[in-house]
Order: structure tokens, then sequence, then C-alpha cells
């Protein structure tokens, strides 16, 4: 086989034609699962995920059956001198892979609950939707975001800040071991004992960077009822509703994670009949406490204004999609992402109107939600790796769906000049969840603190010296 060799600048590397397909035989040789390389049916497939804004292009694809066919995996990358990506559901994707080696672990979703010592082992490959169905009768719950199908062990090495966040903390405060593949191919489990600067790395700033985590053991949350939903308001009024959130969610207790948003749905038929095509200022969030309690505290915004629609109720924690009501087919998107210690008028003013479509104007943004952090959240910043990434009190996404290839453009200059509009409010943290594409890479640093990213630094070049793991979320 004729190769490139990974280099420290991240070149791209690709096998020759005349040598493809006998090196594709020696790996499919090695492991159970499936191996693709351009061209081969099922390529495609095998590299594209949730987000279709992200074209992967790698040199081989591994579909691994089990964790061996990881190891084997890694180690013909190290001997090939490829870099390597790892994909799962492929809803983070940050930079995409242009030769190499894509290692897509979706195959690899097994979920084990213990209730007693109630903790959840999951494999690489799982949504968390197979960690709640699993975990739910048990009166159990783990710390997920805000869709259910975005897989649980990337969403957890970036951080992971769900609607228990401000009770529970992150995700990645929950976990207990990894099993981890490193860059020459070696397995280990990593736990806070065993590894500790390694561990410590995996929990939050681990996405990509540090080698393939096949599996996870986390703690789980007894959550098994909510009080949740979305307030609709008429969207004319998202200054006043974000304005009057601003001074009453830090007040509130930590059982509540809520937010704020403008919603521009679209007129699909997935979408509810009396929301479907319309624009809305929402209050939402979740409520882990006792149920009465938490209704009382939405009480106090429908006695304050009557919304047009009121989805808010008691509902099983496994209904958790309904809150941020995420789509569920794969799309073309970009995401960007600001934190802010207070959010002034001006800054309010500045969402509201780059968010808000203009009148017969098709929306370029279709979520810009202000979420209130603090409370655990927050508590475990100075010791986690991402501290940067969760010290703030408001963290803003915006969401922009990318119809064609010729609006790319313009959807990623209007997130553009609405993060240039915001900069003189804003922390300049990164919440790494939350940046889709080059802007995640670009942004890495962003989420770590100075001392941090020393630290990461170093924890990288011993664990990965050449780079072959060089797409993820460590600079």
């Amino acid at each position: 086989m004729t190769a490139t060799p990974a280099s420290p600048t991240g070149g791209p590397e690709n096998l020759t034609v005349r040598t493809r397909s006998s090196v594709l035989a020696q790996l499919r040789a090695r492991i159970a699962g499936e191996v693709f390389g351009p061209g081969d049916p099922g390529y495609r497939e095998a590299c594209a995920g949730f987000n279709r804004m992200v074209t992967h292009r790698p040199a081989v694809v591994a579909l691994p059956e089990n964790p061996f066919d990881v190891v084997e995996a890694v180690r013909f990358a190290a001997e090939e001198g490829l870099r390597v990506t790892v994909q799962a559901t492929g809803h983070g994707t940050g930079v995409p892979i242009d030769g190499g080696l894509l290692v897509n672990t979706s195959r690899l979703d097994g979920v084990t609950v213990d209730p007693i010592a109630r903790t959840a082992r999951i494999s690489a490959g799982a949504t968390w939707k197979t960690v709640l169905t699993a975990a739910a009768p048990f009166g159990l719950a783990p710390l997920m975001g805000s869709s259910s199908g975005v897989g649980a062990v990337g969403y957890t090495l970036g951080g992971g800040f769900g609607w228990l966040g401000r009770r529970f903390g992150l995700a990645s405060d929950a976990v207990r071991s990894f099993e981890l593949v490193t860059p020459d191919g070696t397995p280990r489990r990593v736990t806070d004992s065993s590894s500790p600067e390694l561990f410590w790395a995996l929990r939050g700033a681990g996405a990509g960077s540090l080698g393939v985590v096949t599996a996870m053991e986390i703690g789980l949350v007894a959550v098994s009822t909510v009080y949740a939903g979305n307030l609709f308001y008429p969207v004319d009024d998202a200054e006043e509703i974000f304005a009057r959130f601003r001074d009453w969610a830090p007040t509130r207790p930590e059982e509540l994670t809520s937010a704020v948003a403008i919603l521009n749905l679209p007129p699909t038929d997935d979408v509810p009949e009396p929301l479907r095509g319309g624009s809305f200022a929402v209050v939402r969030g979740c409520w882990s406490g006792d149920v009465d309690a938490g209704r009382r505290l939405v009480d106090e915004w429908r006695e304050w204004r009557t919304p047009l629609i009121d989805m808010w109720d008691e509902r099983p924690f496994t209904d958790a999609d309904a809150i941020s009501m995420d789509p569920v087919e794969p799309m073309p998107h970009l995401v960007t992402t600001e934190w802010f210690e207070d959010l002034p008028d001006d800054a309010i003013d500045v969402i509201a109107r780059r968010v808000r479509p203009a009148a017969g104007s098709a929306p370029l943004v279709v979520v810009g939600e202000i979420r209130h952090a603090g409370g655990a959240v927050a508590r475990a910043a100075a010791g986690a790796a991402n501290d940067r990434a969760r010290s703030g009190e408001f963290l803003l996404e915006l969401i922009a769906a990318v119809p064609d290839p010729q609006g790319a453009l313009a959807v990623e200059s209007a997130l553009r000049v609405t993060r240039q509009e915001l900069a003189p409010f804003v922390t300049g943290a990164a919440y790494l969840n939350l940046v889709s594409g080059p802007e995640r890479a670009a942004r890495a640093y962003a989420a770590f603190g100075a001392g941090n990213r020393r630290r990461l630094a170093g924890i990288k070049a011993a664990v990965d010296p050449s780079r072959r793991f060089s797409r993820g979320d460590i600079v």
C-alpha cells in the first residue's frame, strides 16, 4: 500500500487506486464488521450523518461489530499512517475527514442497566433513546440532551447540557468509566483512579481527540415523571418575554432547567397543525421536582400573560423530546453558540431582530434559544476540563437550516454577523456541543481556560503524539 503518513498540519491521506482494493481486503480480513472504500455499495450511507452539511470522504470506512473490531481498525490506521475520525449518529460533526479512516460505531448499540447501582453501560453507537428505554422501567433516567436520537457517547464526551442539567450537572459529570481504544490501538479502561488525567480530559474534551470510546458507564438519576413543555406566545412579544425570563429564571430552584426561544416552524406535516409554518416566542423547560410545585412556577407565566398555546404538562421523562421538538430526519444545518453572564436589553434586541423573520421573508435562523444555566452546571466548572464551556449564566443556541448549497453562504453570513453584533455582551466561551462544522474546530480553544488548555495539550501529546485523532475538540 502507498499512503501519505499523518502530519501535524493535517493534510489529507488517500490510498492509491492501484493498492486500494488489496488494502481494503486486509482490513476486511481483520474485523467482523464491514469495510468500504469510495465507490463501494454502502460507502455513502456509512459516511452520512444526521447533519448533511458535513460530507466525509474517507479512504476507508469501518463499521465495527464489536470492540475488538475497533482495536483492529485503529491499529490498521496506525500501521498505514492514516488519520482517524469517529462517528455514531453524526449530530455533532466538526471538520469532515478527507482521506484516512472513518470509524462508524453505529452498530455498537448495546445498553445494560444495573438498577441497584443506578448505572448504565452504554456502547459507542447507542442513542439516548435506547438508554431511556432501558432505564425507565426502574424509575431512572440519564442526563441526556434535547433529542433522544443523539448518540449518547459523543454527546457526553462534549459535555452534555440537558433538561436535567441545573439539578444534576452535565452528562459528563455522571461518567464512572470509559472503555477507550487509544490512537496506537491499545484498549484501556479509564477511570478516575486508574488514569485520572485521561479520565478528566475525556469528560468534556474527549470528542474525537484521544481515541475511540467503545463504551462508557454512567450514573443514572431517580427521575421518572417531570413537569415540562412549552408556552407559545406571539413572536412580536419576544423582547418582553426574554427580558422577563432574564430576571425570572435565576431565582427559580435548581429542579427547573428552563429556556426562552424564538421558533420559526416549517409548514410541514411533522409540525402540529396549530404551529405549522408559524413563528412564536416560547417559554420552555423541565421541572424534575414535585409536580404541583412545578405547575405553580409555570402558573406565574400564565398569570402574567395567557399563552396562545399551552403545552406544559406532567409527563414521563421518556417523553423529553416533546420539550425541544428537535427534528428527527437528517437535514443540513448550521449551529452556533455564545455564553452570557447577563442579558442586557441590547443583546436581547439583537437576538430577536436576527431570529424573528422579516415580514414576507423566509427565516434563515429557525431556532434562537437562550437556556438558563448555573446550578450544578456551573458549580462543577472549576474542576472540569471544559471549565469555560459551563461557567456562564445564559447559553445561546442558534440553529439555521440550509435548504440548498447555494443558501449556505447566506446562512453562514447571518450567523457570523449575529455573533459579531453580540460580541460586546458575551463571555467569549464556546459550548462545543452547540457548534458545528469548521467553526467547532476553530473555537475549540474557547471551551477551556488557559490552564486547562495547557494541561489538555500535555495529555494529547502523551496519548496521541502523531495527532492521528486530529478532528476533535482539543486543538
